[in-house]
């Protein structure tokens, strides 16, 4: 090979072992990789076939009356995600955006299910934020792509290994922002509630996470933003949804089909950043 004039020591077989752990886990664990592919994948199929048995009117007037809600009755809030989405289904892309819409909901679900617990476990240990920070810096800056690898080899194609990845790669920042927002709680709060006897759980639950919801909420918020950017990229999977129609364009050097699903992308990124804020300013 080209780089081997370069080396001045023999190549570690770095990517040898890696595919050694990998075999070896396929081998001993494959039960539980079905068991879980399984799962998941009716979990993701029914939030899916929901949405696509809703007539798309009801949806919208759901999420237009969120948005309203959340706005603090702002008429403008709900007209913009009205618009949006009537824009989408006038594209004949409400099929795809709903699926796509199924992914983003069960990978943040799944995510924030493990971020927040570890986000928690981590304000409360020193130790166990230290051994954790690697790993996120580590999970933050692996480039999106890598994660498709391992999930296709352990999970095949199509939605479940999508979500695998997309879960994979939303978590870090939610783990963070909890840890966070339970750290920046002012000592005097906890000395107040350790002062009327109560227990870690009673002051995590009554103190700790009320104070630290809008830190959390963020961190919410930025879970579901990389889930959904996740969404093209896992199409490259056999994921479906928009993703599947940009990728699609770009083999067929469709400008219009990408340009119509990207634009589709944006709307759903922009209805889901805007409730998700002002569900944050509600929270705070």
């Amino acid at each position: 090979m080209a780089g081997d004039s370069y080396a001045i020591f023999p190549k570690i077989p770095l990517g040898e072992a890696v595919e050694y752990i990998v075999d070896w886990i396929d081998t001993y664990f494959g039960w539980l990789l079905d068991a879980i592919s399984f799962v998941l994948d009716v979990f993701i199929s029914a939030i899916k076939d929901l949405l696509l048995f809703i007539p798309s009117f009801i949806i919208i007037l759901i999420l237009a009356a969120a948005g309203w809600y959340v706005s603090n009755k702002d008429w403008k809030m709900p007209v913009l995600i009205a618009a949006g989405l009537l824009l989408i289904q006038n594209l004949r892309l409400w099929p795809e955006s709903m699926e796509t819409l199924a992914l983003v909901i069960s990978s943040t679900f799944v995510a924030l299910l493990i971020a927040i617990p570890t986000g928690i476990a981590a304000s409360r240990s020193d130790a166990f934020d230290s051994m954790l920070r690697p790993f996120l810096d580590f999970m933050q800056t692996m480039p999106s792509f890598v994660y498709l690898i391992p999930a296709v080899i352990f999970f095949g194609l199509g939605d479940v290994p999508g979500m695998i990845a997309t879960v994979i790669f939303a978590m870090p920042p939610a783990i963070r922002l909890t840890n966070l927002g339970i750290r920046q709680i002012p000592k005097e709060l906890n000395e107040v509630a350790d002062s009327f006897g109560a227990t870690p759980n009673q002051k995590l639950i009554k103190v700790q996470l009320p104070v630290a919801m809008p830190t959390i909420m963020a961190g919410v918020n930025q879970c579901i933003m990389l889930a959904l950017s996740m969404t093209v990229i896992a199409s490259m999977i056999a994921a479906g949804g928009l993703g599947l129609n940009v990728l699609t364009g770009i083999q067929r050097v469709d400008i219009g089909m990408g340009f119509e699903a990207g634009l589709a992308i944006v709307i759903i990124a922009i209805i889901l950043d805007r409730l998700s804020q002002n569900l944050i300013k509600t929270t705070a």
